[in-house]
């Protein structure tokens, strides 16, 4: 492994979070040599009710300096040096996670604490910046910061960080990095037991890479004996993916291996059953298992319940079960609860959700977020915005604070009825008064909502932001060719020339793609600005990023019309020099060009036929390896 300072460089140079590197270097020289940082940080949070108040306050107060300098680095450290903050580990932890999904606000801060002179990382801040690199998908950066934690302290590696590092590799669809971390561990000086390798087994189980921990699991047999959480872990795979044949034959193997179903192994099967559909076979399941001394209790129950809550003829067979529950002694929880009040307002029977939520809050089970989110969301499909706000306002009467999924889902009302007022206040409100930081999701609904309202100049300023945030990413990029093509469309060229550029320049965190530029260009393309689309394109071949075939037709016929030779033949000599590189005929690709505009122009009844997913080949087959390695 290189230096944590070299390969931090490389892995985020195009996403711009650093500081000048010879301040990365000093991270190196930041790492606590003794855990009791980690005892402090427990203290703080559990201090008395002054002093964690002025914690809260203290955390908003450096969100807020991060918040608003994060762009302009040298104004960010002259703010955070001028607000005499006395750091401790534990509240590095708590910024860091107020941050939420703006990683690169927290690795600023993280970064300007590392040039703290009075200031050395403790393990639960390394842990956290492990999280928030590896969530951000800078695997590079997660090692080399490793890296520098064996070299400086040793000991402030644990098993823990891997377990972190693999289930991100998992949930990032990397299932092959993520058995590698298996084999990286004795070089940092810790060796794989029973609890990681059942951890990374559960990680690749869970998001859906059941077949590659299967093989594992078999390939391991002789280093890691299969245990009750490992066949536990296959089955819930097998069951998640209605493969019950697969679900069936691990209980054979469990049996083999001389282990004795449990009641969790049983309840992943009756889930596998339920919502594949067979509630006959749930059903004998549930009688086997009181045959075999297992009472089934509220997690089996409400699997059953949320199976049949799903169809709408079932509601009243899924209140037989919620009753038979009752009747045999076990107590519904706060899930089974939730699950069935989910039914009702699926099923647009708010009325029923109401009475099962007075019910429940009867019988003292005290209604989550997720609870309330269910109603909201009833209220949203039936466009009830007061009533919506009626519900935050008994949520808040409740002490059950709305979350950024409740806050998303008001939003999202509000701009769709016009209340651009109320969607700007609840904004507000989420952030100052509750504390939340807005996600991509958050940020998506705004700017959309705005855009579709006529707030351009607004629309733009929540687009920036979330880009200096850094929580733009590829899943944007739709919201990104409505505003784009908006703005252009209203002669709004400059604004539109504005956003592009937040998020093109040298100083932006985003990584753009074909795809991207190809949605600005077209954009430009389709209200005749030919000179500023070719100049575009010019730029995006600058990056060995290869235009879209129909892009190069386009381009081709705009400048035919302004009878533009010199620029006409300037980018075909790029494309066709790109095309030899890549091994691809030039012929073919004008031609497959011409055939994409002659399929985009006819009439979408006349595309049906068209295989699904074609277009997507043709990203693939155009771009080249050279260009998605440049890409991602």
């Amino acid at each position: 492994m290189r230096k944590f300072s070299t390969i931090l460089g490389l892995c985020l140079s195009k996403r711009r979070l650093l500081l000048p590197s010879s301040r990365i270097d000093l991270i190196t020289k930041r790492f606590h040599i003794s855990r009791h940082d980690s005892v402090e940080s427990t203290e703080i949070v559990n201090g008395s009710g002054y002093e964690r108040k002025q914690e809260d306050e203290l955390v908003e107060k450096i969100y807020r300096i991060l918040r608003n300098y994060h762009s302009r680095v040298p104004k960010l450290e002259l703010a955070l040096n001028e607000s005499s903050i006395d750091l401790q580990p534990g509240l590095i932890v708590q910024v860091l996670d107020r941050c939420g999904d703006a990683g690169n606000l927290g690795y600023r801060f993280f970064l300007w604490a590392s040039n703290q002179p009075s200031y050395r990382h403790s393990y639960q801040v390394c842990k956290s910046m492990v999280k928030i690199l590896s969530k951000m998908r800078q695997f590079g950066a997660v090692w080399a910061l490793l890296d520098e934690m064996k070299n400086q302290n040793p000991h402030l590696i644990e098993a823990e960080l891997f377990v972190v590092l693999m289930r991100r590799f998992a949930s990032a669809n990397m299932a092959k990095k993520a058995v590698e971390v298996l084999d990286e561990m004795p070089k940092y000086g810790i060796e794989p037991d029973e609890f990681v390798f059942g951890s990374l087994v559960d990680a690749l189980c869970k998001n859906g890479s059941v077949k590659d921990a299967s093989t594992l699991l078999e390939d391991m047999s002789e280093r890691f004996p299969p245990n009750l959480r490992c066949f536990t872990s296959l089955l819930y795979g097998w069951c998640r993916e209605g493969k019950l044949i697969e679900a069936k034959n691990v209980l054979v193997q469990m049996k083999e291996a001389g282990l004795e179903p449990d009641i969790v192994v049983f309840t992943n099967l009756l889930s596998g059953y339920a919502h594949a559909g067979k509630m006959a076979d749930a059903y004998d399941l549930m009688k086997d298992m009181r045959r075999r001394g297992f009472e089934p209790n509220a997690n089996c129950y409400t699997v059953l319940i949320q199976a049949l809550c799903k169809m709408e003829k079932r509601m009243d067979e899924a209140m037989r079960v919620f009753v038979e529950m009752e009747r045999f002694g076990c107590e519904a929880d706060i899930v089974t609860y939730t699950a069935m009040i989910s039914g009702f307002c699926k099923w647009g029977m708010i009325d029923k959700g109401y009475s099962v939520l007075d019910d429940m809050r009867k019988k003292g089970v005290v209604p989550s977020q997720v609870t309330y989110m269910q109603i909201m969301v009833a209220h949203e499909k039936k466009e009830q915005f007061e009533e919506c706000l009626e519900l935050i306002e008994k949520m808040k009467e409740r002490g059950c604070h709305p979350d950024l999924l409740i806050y998303n889902v008001v939003i999202r009302l509000a701009c769709k009825l016009g209340e651009v007022k109320e969607a700007v206040r609840l904004w507000n409100e989420m952030e100052a008064t509750n504390g939340l930081s807005p996600g991509a999701d958050t940020f998506v609904i705004m700017i959309n909502g705005f855009t579709s309202q006529g707030y351009l100049v607004e629309a733009c300023d929540h687009f920036k932001e979330m880009v200096s945030r850094g929580i733009f990413s590829a899943p944007q990029y739709g919201t990104l060719k409505t505003l784009l093509n908006t703005l252009v469309r209203d002669d709004r060229v400059e604004m539109a020339k504005d956003v592009w550029s937040c998020i093109s320049n040298k100083s932006s965190s985003c990584e753009l793609n074909v795809a991207a530029w190809t949605i600005w260009i077209h954009a430009l393309l389709a209200r005749g600005h030919v000179k500023e689309a070719c100049s575009y394109c010019l730029d995006m071949m600058k990056m060995d990023l290869m235009p879209q075939p129909d892009t190069y037709v386009k381009l081709m016929k705009g400048l035919n019309k302004l009878y533009n030779r010199t620029i006409a033949g300037e980018i075909t000599e790029k494309v066709m020099k790109m095309a030899s590189e890549r091994e691809m005929s030039f012929k073919m690709y004008k031609r497959r060009g011409e055939e994409d505009l002659i399929e985009k122009a006819k009439p979408k009844g006349n595309k049906e036929g068209k295989k699904k997913g074609t277009g997507d080949r043709n990203k693939h087959k155009w771009g080249g390896e050279r260009s998605r390695a440049k890409a991602f």
